[in-house]
């Protein structure tokens, strides 16, 4: 049985993300996503729209998913490799070559992120959007 492994934030939870988490079940049997903590995510410098837990329930909801935990910390993934037994870790090629540490412990697959679709794109359009305004 293989297992495979990711971790992102999944904020405004869209079609870029769903495709993910599609081309991640092919790889192997068993998926785990590790959804970023609110916390995690103000140490990266991210701010989130959908709080930590209700990320966590749209993602563990998602045919596929297999187990959720979540991410606190950037130290974690070599712990969540062995203690989950993880075969396979993926991520969107945006990362590619940050994570090659990792080959140490297990396969690493950068995966082309889906065109025209991002979170932080959509959070501009809506930051920017005229028609959403209040006058």
């Amino acid at each position: 049985m293989k297992t495979v492994i990711t971790y992102g934030t999944f904020d405004m939870f869209h079609i870029g993300h769903l495709k993910l988490i599609q081309r991640l079940k092919k790889l192997g049997d068993k998926l785990i996503i590790a959804v970023s903590t609110d916390e995690f995510n103000e140490l990266k410098g991210k701010k989130t729209i959908i709080p930590f837990d209700q990320r966590a329930e749209i993602v563990e909801n998602i045919k596929g998913v297999d187990l959720v935990i979540p991410e606190k910390s950037w130290e974690q993934k070599i712990e969540d490799i062995k203690k989950y037994n993880v075969d396979i870790f993926a991520i969107g090629d945006d990362w590619k070559g940050k994570f090659d540490f990792l080959k140490d412990y297990c396969e690493v697959i950068y995966l082309p992120r889906t065109e025209s679709i991002s979170t932080t794109e959509i959070k501009q359009y809506i930051a920017t959007s005229k028609h959403l305004k209040k006058d």
